[in-house]
């Protein structure tokens, strides 16, 4: 953990960050508490700024190949953390994960179809559908005991609509912070395979999970689940390293791999970064202790979070699994969504995702991001705590 000074405040103004920038704060909240855009606020491992280093130090930036050992660096990261052995045939790469996802919307539905989602959700999934000339049939989770289950009843219903073709699959889940279990998946995969629909997963949070829960790669859980998936991977959130990589495609099933790859070939989707190929060898290669140290730290702000929202009457934490982004319920304190995002803003100073943003399941709560220095989000929750106690002084 020495190596690793994750409580370092850096000032991510110095370049051009988007939780930082007006396009996500506007022209009146450059000074709030940012929470609200998915990366760290921590400095990546000391081994992906080495492999950067020593790539910009070579001075000659032409066209590259992918480097021999960032497909093995892959597979033996997903081998030995994950216990899912990939052939790297089945291996595409894209320019990140929402490509893939409209990809697979084009190549594998017909225009008009419908794309069953679990909201609330990560709100790109319903962009990428409506964009894409598709509709959205919702199978939304069910809220029970404070903790999202799937409606494994209303998945059969819905894949069972002529219209269903595709499920876009969140795991872990963003933003409830679920990490699926084995049994859930496998029910999934059983209904979607029933009814002939492709589960196309977003596992991008994957690598992030907390003690007594594990991440399980869907496509692992058996042959014809793989065959019936399209899995995407990306080492942005686990590393940091959103601004500097690209994304893997895993297409177990060689007529939809063959499909895919005509459409990057189409599309010219197979150009190499340098940096981006480097940093995402370290990251796979060289990285584990510090993603260890990360998760670890991470874990700590989420009891303190938990900790101080025990001391704030009206506003509950939705216990997460996995990932950085906590699911905060408010809903207690009677705020209409607007309302609720100009208490935060102008109130307690902090700027994180709507929930009505995730659909209209997330109206009344909030996504919040803890991947920062501790002391920020110590001031923050104090912040929180001072603004909560004046607004139940008004009523």
């Amino acid at each position: 953990m020495a190596d690793f000074d994750f409580d370092m405040v850096i000032d991510r103004r110095e370049v051009p960050a988007l939780k930082h920038h007006r396009i996500v704060l506007g022209q009146d909240g450059m000074d709030l508490f940012p929470a609200g855009v998915a990366d760290m606020d921590f400095r990546v491992a000391p081994s992906i700024t080495e492999a950067i280093t020593r790539r910009a130090a070579h001075g000659l930036y032409g066209y590259e190949a992918v480097p021999d050992g960032l497909m093995p660096a892959l597979t033996n990261w997903l081998r030995v953390r994950h216990g899912w052995t990939v052939d790297p045939a089945h291996i595409l790469r894209a320019p990140n994960v929402l490509n893939i996802l409209a990809m697979a919307v084009n190549l594998f539905t017909a225009p008009g179809k419908g794309i069953i989602v679990q909201p609330p959700v990560f709100f790109d999934f319903a962009d990428i559908i409506a964009e894409n000339g598709r509709r959205m049939i919702e199978n939304p989770l069910v809220l029970k005991d404070s903790r999202y289950q799937m409606d494994f009843d209303a998945l059969e219903h819905a894949a069972s609509h002529p219209d269903a073709q595709m499920i876009f699959l969140c795991n872990p889940h963003n933003p409830v912070g679920r990490v699926w279990t084995r049994e859930e998946l496998a029910r999934l995969a059983t209904i979607c395979r029933r009814h002939d629909v492709l589960v196309v997963s977003d596992e991008i949070h994957g690598d992030i999970t907390f003690p007594g829960h594990s991440y399980t790669p869907l496509a692992s859980l058996s042959e014809e689940a793989a065959r019936n998936s399209i899995t995407c991977l990306s080492p942005a959130k686990s590393f940091n390293i959103a601004a500097c990589c690209s994304a893997f495609t895993v297409v177990p099933d060689e007529n939809r791999r063959r499909v895919f790859q005509a459409e990057n070939s189409r599309l010219t989707v197979n150009k190499n970064n340098a940096f981006a190929s480097v940093a995402m060898a370290a990251a796979y290669a060289r990285g584990g202790s510090w993603l260890n140290a990360a998760i670890n730290y991470i874990g700590g702000n989420l009891d303190l979070v938990r900790d101080r929202l025990a001391e704030i009457e009206g506003v509950d934490l939705i216990e997460p699994d996995g990932t950085f982004l906590i699911w905060l319920d408010f809903r207690d304190l009677g705020l209409a969504p607007d309302d609720l995002t100009t208490f935060l803003r102008q109130r307690a100073g902090w700027s994180i995702t709507r929930g009505i943003a995730f659909g209209p399941q997330g109206a009344g709560f909030g996504r919040l991001n803890i991947a920062c220095p501790r002391a920020r989000l110590a001031a923050a929750l104090d912040r929180l705590q001072i603004a909560v106690k004046g607004l139940h002084g008004t009523h």
